[in-house]
């Protein structure tokens, strides 16, 4: 009884592992058929993006670099080593005792220097470092925020081919029913083969206007493709819901902003800088050699020695030239604070352009509805007029196109607004 509980339970273990499985592949399966909406498609550009590879570069110069300044704490060791033969040397006669130094003499120093207080040039030094590597990153921010006016426009220059090949199949129908209504009315005697070319050859114009969106669609899918690294498939695009929130808040958070910003705070490392490098240096020294003559001059023996001490540095030259380039540094900052203005002003009026476009389409479509509801009542009126008798088939073609066109315009005045208001989004990064 035991070893059959045994054999069920582990039967049962593996029957839900399996399902499990099944479960996992299912939901696989569904998550990778999922439509891309625009942000996961802009998302992808930027993943895929080669430059997106720099930001790991420039945070990795930016550590070497600070790991570099900050070995300006560490004793700073050096050796040095000499030998000379001079034109002459100390002599010093006291009494009968006479005292001369060799001509030729020999000397090697190993000298150690700590850093006590350098004025502040290490930690303005690192400041500029992480100053300088914060501008290198917004200006990549920007370079990978431009992607996404292109994937908009091939988004919805994707979903704008995709209504108009809608439609047409939509006329492609009704020019197929209609063909079968003229085929019925000719073998009664009402209408005759002329009438049966029309309607064909207005048959084959859509064929071959349906065949020329199809392929500027798949041109469209593959270059969005390219940009993300991976292949649109047919209906694999979301269209986004229409959302005029955006109009209420126009708030500019584009990455240019923060770039500006970052090229300020970079002029301000680099004058303190300049304030570190015009202040005294402290630091401690110490050196021991051997050589001949040691420390006393008038011994012709090697001996070894050392000397230690604090040690006090003001270079003062840096003085004269401190004012003028603080003040290159005021204009550099005035120049980027005029860029910003320029960015600001040209935003700004790109937006208020973009708001007048929106209340613009939205008043067109309107009128589109009531186009499209005349132009429906005109071709069922033709319909029953060449039913009667009273109508020739080339003007129940020219009011079928008119409709099919009035739907057209519907479609690509929706998905204009539906641009237009990512557009604004875009421009002020909402």
């Amino acid at each position: 009884m035991r070893i059959n509980s045994k054999k069920n339970q582990n039967k049962s273990n593996i029957f839900t592992l399996s399902w499990l499985w099944v479960l996992l592949v299912l939901l696989s399966v569904f998550s990778s058929a999922q439509a891309l909406t625009i942000e996961t498609c802009q998302e992808k550009a930027k993943a895929n993006y080669p430059l997106i590879n720099q930001f790991g570069l420039i945070e990795q110069t930016s550590d070497y670099t600070i790991s570099n300044a900050n070995k300006g704490y560490l004793p700073q060791l050096s050796l040095s080593a000499k030998g000379t033969y001079q034109s002459d040397a100390i002599s010093i006669t006291i009494g009968a005792m006479q005292m001369n130094q060799d001509k030729d003499q020999y000397q090697a120093v190993l000298e150690a220097n700590q850093l006590i207080w350098d004025g502040g040039i290490i930690s303005a030094q690192k400041k500029i470092t992480k100053a300088g590597s914060e501008v290198e990153k917004q200006k990549l921010e920007v370079d990978l925020f431009n992607l996404n006016e292109r994937v908009n426009q091939l988004f919805f220059g994707i979903l704008l081919l995709d209504e108009q090949i809608k439609q047409t199949g939509i006329l492609q129908e009704e020019l197929e029913v209609n063909y079968k209504r003229l085929v019925a009315f000719k073998q009664n005697g009402v209408a005759n083969q002329s009438d049966l070319d029309a309607i064909k050859v207005e048959q084959i114009n859509a064929d071959q206007h349906k065949i020329e969106l199809e392929s500027t669609q798949k041109a469209y899918k593959i270059m969005l493709g390219a940009l993300m690294g991976m292949q649109v498939k047919d209906d694999g695009l979301e269209k986004p819901e229409m959302d005029l929130a955006i109009l209420n808040d126009t708030t500019n958070n584009r990455p240019e902003l923060k770039l500006f910003d970052a090229q300020k705070n970079l002029f301000e490392s680099q004058k303190s800088l300049l304030n570190a490098g015009n202040l005294p240096k402290l630091g401690l020294f110490g050196q021991a050699g051997y050589g001949k003559p040691g420390l006393n001059m008038l011994s012709n023996s090697f001996s070894d020695f050392y000397i230690g001490g604090i040690r006090l540095s003001w270079n003062f030259s840096g003085l004269y030239t401190q004012k003028n380039n603080i003040n290159k540094l005021e204009v550099n900052k005035k120049s980027v604070d005029i860029q910003k203005e320029t960015f600001l002003f040209n935003t700004d009026l790109k937006t208020k352009q973009q708001q007048t476009e929106i209340e613009k389409l939205q008043n067109v479509l309107t009128n589109d509805d009531e186009i499209i509801r005349l132009r429906e009542n005109i071709k069922k009126a033709s319909n029953a007029k060449l039913d009667n008798g009273t109508l020739t088939v080339p003007d129940l073609i020219r009011d079928i196109n008119a409709e099919n066109q009035a739907k057209q315009t519907k479609s690509l005045h929706k998905i204009q607004l539906l641009m237009t208001v990512y557009q604004l989004k875009n421009n002020i990064n909402q």
